[in-house]
């Protein structure tokens, strides 16, 4: 099903839900501890499990990432991925593959006694999740996707140098990092940058990274500042696993995720796309409705690719609402 979603007088724009704090934390320890994950669960212990699926990579969750559920509702799960947030060591690359992430997920299942959930996830979260549920489908209670992202080369390279069509003073800015003899290879500058020795050149790039990524985010432009130290900690490991996912994790035409839809095919999902979603452009989502034609797809007209974007925040909800149904 394919339809629009508009903001207005026929469909109200839903809030948030309110704060609300976990009522169990732990960490998982996988690769025989090389990493620990943190993990979290809030809302109803005896609610229908959901998991949230962070995106970036590297990006971590954080408190607002539980508001998007109904806490009576959801047993509401929460964790953070190799090398981010509040897992350990923080910004390791080591052993940290989308493969990795997959049987991560499926271990904490494990962990938390979990039969069947619901999964959540856009951007690098809906590649994640899409991952996931094509190598357990029997796990999943519902998708719901937004931003889309597939881990193909050409959304990388729309990344790295499409959005200057559409942000050129944010992208000569990110560009600029590289240095003139650098701006055709600009993943393989910033990796080296932010993988080398120098830790005042990997800061620097890092916040180049994260400000370009931060500016490009939302459909009215965020342009934030980066300046306490915890801020530029995560700007480092946000553009680190970034620039080495994009670098070693691209998914290739032949494996394509589109390739994997008849698995997961009866799984109730819904896709929710903004039309203006600059880091993930709608043509990614576009494609998976069109091999995925079961799925309800929903287009933001006034979206971009934060989830925090009214619109798209408004129809995420309700995505989350109509899935109290399922069983």
């Amino acid at each position: 099903m394919h339809r629009l979603a508009h903001a207005g007088r026929r469909m109200s724009l839903l809030d948030l839900f309110p704060e609300i704090a976990p009522y169990s934390t732990g960490f998982l320890d996988v690769e025989n501890g090389m990493h620990s994950l943190y993990w979290e669960q809030a809302g109803n212990p005896d609610g229908a499990p959901l998991l949230f699926l962070h995106g970036g990579p590297g990006a971590g969750a954080n408190p607002v990432h539980r508001r998007f559920f109904d806490p009576e509702h959801y047993r509401i799960i929460i964790f953070d991925q190799r090398g981010a947030g509040r897992s350990h060591p923080f910004g390791s690359l080591e052993k940290n593959t989308l493969g990795h992430l997959v049987e991560d997920i499926e271990e904490l299942r494990r962990k938390l006694n979990v039969e069947r959930w619901h999964i959540f996830g856009g951007s690098w979260g809906s590649t994640l999740a899409l991952s996931y549920a094509q190598s357990f489908p029997a796990r999943c209670r519902s998708l719901i996707l937004y931003g889309i992202f597939l881990m193909e080369r050409t959304e990388i390279d729309w990344f790295l140098y499409g959005i200057k069509m559409i942000f050129p003073e944010a992208w000569e800015q990110f560009a600029a990092i590289a240095g003139p003899g650098d701006q055709n290879n600009l993943l393989e500058a910033y990796y080296k940058k932010l993988t080398g020795p120098d830790e005042k050149e990997r800061e620097k790039a890092a916040i180049a990274w994260s400000l370009y990524e931060g500016a490009c985010a939302s459909l009215l432009p965020n342009y934030e500042t980066i300046t306490t130290e915890n801020q530029k900690k995560s700007a480092v490991t946000l553009a680190r696993t970034e620039a080495h996912y994009f670098l070693t994790q691209t998914i290739p035409a032949e494996k394509s995720l589109l390739n994997g839809i008849d698995t997961i095919r009866s799984i109730p999902t819904v896709i929710v796309q903004g039309r203006y979603d600059i880091l993930c452009p709608i043509l990614s989502a576009h494609r998976l409705h069109l091999a995925w034609p079961e799925a309800d797809y929903v287009v933001v007209h006034d979206g971009g690719h934060s989830s925090l974007d009214p619109a798209v925040r408004s129809r995420l909800i309700e995505a989350t609402e109509n899935a109290k149904t399922l069983r």
